[in-house]
Parts: structure tokens; C-alpha cells; sequence
């Protein structure tokens, strides 16, 4: 995934969150589809999160480091933070094309701790996204724990992929779409299931048309695009109930199984169509 070196970046639209920890790892995190990894194994695992990140908080930059430091494609290319900033500035490049009146959403990056209007979380959350105040959540040590200890590829495009799905739970919100995952349950068919794996199409249907945002130097090449969908792998529900439990219980599915998560990211990708995302009719 490599940018124009002359790009030019907008940081505004990725700011800096809060540092520090909460003692004994307190999670307080609601309103919406929030975490992809960790806020499933504490919610519905019924394990401390703590216990499976064992991570410390690292720095954040500044809003105004942001600002002096992330300014082209060179820069992205060069430094995480900016690269999180044209990854986020590609996606709000993407959606406004496809969406009538898309509303930006800005990224939070924090370390340790943020508040949000959804209440208030730890790094153990892993990204989410809040609709209370339509901000995307994102905490950087993340991303080793997905490689680390959930078995993922890594690389700069397995983050596009996670930052891609939880801004297609933005444009659920805007859609209306949350309502339809509202009413609590869980299982393979359940409301929760389905608006996961549409989040995940929407990540493939922007990474299909990222190049015509203009940021990249050529469209993603196959090596990306495995690191995507090996992200997408390790964090089905069937896979991550078997690493911390050591047997799979459908019923208590939230997001997806690996291979179903694998599949409709592909479907957007392959299609570059969200129209082709539509996880509530029929079977997934």
C-alpha cells in the first residue's frame, strides 16, 4: 500500500484522544457496534480484557503534531500515525460518492484511555466506532495484538482493513442500518452478525475504489489484499472463541464466522459495489 509521495494529507480529520489507564481495566463502552476484538472476548467471553492484551499504553501524538508532521503521501508512507490519517482521509474521499449527503466522521487516536459518548473505554477495546458523536475509536497496539496473538498477517493494509470496516458502521449510521441490530440477540443469523459482515463489504467495496480517490500511487496490489482478508480470518467468531475457549458455541456469534467475514469482504472488493453488501436478505 504505498501513497503518492506528493498527496496532500488531512490531518483534521484525525485527532488525538486520552492517555493514562483506568484501574482494574474498567470497559464502559455502548450505543453501537463497538470493537472488533477484545470488547467481543470481554462482553461476551466473559474474560478480563486485560488478561488477553497485556499491553501498555504508548504516546499519542497531538492534534498539532498531526498537523506539522503528517502532510503528504512521503509522510504516510513513512509513520504510522500518517498513515492512519490517508487511510481515514481515502475512506471520506470514497463514500460521499456513493452515499447523498455523507457526513464525515473523524478517528480518534488514543492510548490507555478516551471518553466517548458512548462511555468511556480502555486500549483493551480495540477500534470501535461510537454513533453517539460519530467518531471511529482507534488505539494503535491494536494492530500487534491482531498479529501477535490472534495469528493475523499484519501489515499496513490489514489496519486500511479494520479502519475501512469501522467507518462502514458509520455509514450504517447515517443509513438508518443500526436499527436493525438493536434488539440484543446474538447467533449466525442474528441482527449483530449481519451488520458486522455488511461493515466488512463496505471495507472491500472502498478498497476496490481507493486508487480513484487520487491518495495512492497504483490500486492495492494481492499482497495487500491477503493482509486484509487475513485480519478479517482472525477475527471471526468461530476463530476467536476457539483460541480463548477451546470450542466454538454459535449462539454466540456477534460478528461472524472467519470464512463469512473472509467472504463478504471479498464480496465488496470483487463487486466495488455497496449496493451488493445487502447482509439482511437471505442467507450469509
Amino acid at each position: 500500500m504505498d501513497f503518492k509521495d506528493d498527496a496532500q494529507l488531512d490531518s483534521s480529520q484525525v485527532e488525538s484522544g486520552g492517555r493514562g489507564r483506568i484501574p482494574g481495566g474498567g470497559l464502559a463502552v455502548g450505543g453501537g457496534a463497538a470493537g472488533i476484538l477484545v470488547l467481543i472476548v470481554a462482553l461476551i467471553f466473559g474474560i478480563n480484557p486485560g488478561d488477553i492484551t497485556g499491553s501498555e499504553p504508548a504516546p499519542v501524538g497531538s492534534g498539532s503534531d498531526l498537523g506539522a508532521k503528517c502532510r503528504t503521501g512521503l509522510d504516510a508512507d513513512q509513520n504510522e500515525e500518517c498513515r492512519v490519517v490517508g487511510v481515514v482521509n481515502s475512506i471520506q474521499d470514497y463514500w460521499p460518492t456513493v452515499v447523498q449527503g455523507y457526513e464525515p466522521a473523524k478517528t480518534v487516536m488514543f492510548s490507555g484511555v478516551v471518553n466517548t459518548a458512548c462511555g468511556t473505554a480502555d486500549s483493551s477495546v480495540g477500534p470501535f466506532y461510537c454513533p453517539a458523536d460519530r467518531r471511529v475509536y482507534l488505539d494503535l497496539s491494536f494492530f500487534d495484538q491482531l498479529q501477535s496473538r490472534f495469528g493475523a498477517k499484519g501489515g499496513p493494509f490489514a489496519q486500511a482493513y479494520v479502519i475501512g470496516h469501522e467507518y462502514g458502521h458509520h455509514v450504517q449510521n447515517l443509513l438508518g442500518t443500526n436499527a436493525r441490530a438493536q434488539d440484543g440477540r446474538q447467533g449466525p443469523r442474528s441482527g449483530s452478525v449481519r451488520l458486522e459482515l455488511q461493515a466488512d463489504c463496505y471495507a472491500g467495496a472502498w478498497a476496490k475504489n481507493a486508487y480513484e480517490t487520487g491518495l495512492f500511487e497504483k490500486p492495492f496490489t494481492r499482497t495487500d489484499i491477503e493482509e486484509a482478508l487475513s485480519a478479517a480470518a482472525a477475527v471471526g467468531d468461530d476463530s476467536i472463541q476457539k483460541r480463548t475457549q477451546g470450542r466454538i458455541n454459535p449462539e454466540g456469534f456477534t460478528h461472524g464466522t472467519s470464512a463469512q467475514r473472509v467472504r463478504w469482504f471479498t464480496t465488496g472488493y470483487q463487486t466495488g459495489d455497496p449496493r451488493r453488501c445487502d447482509t439482511f436478505s437471505g442467507a450469509i
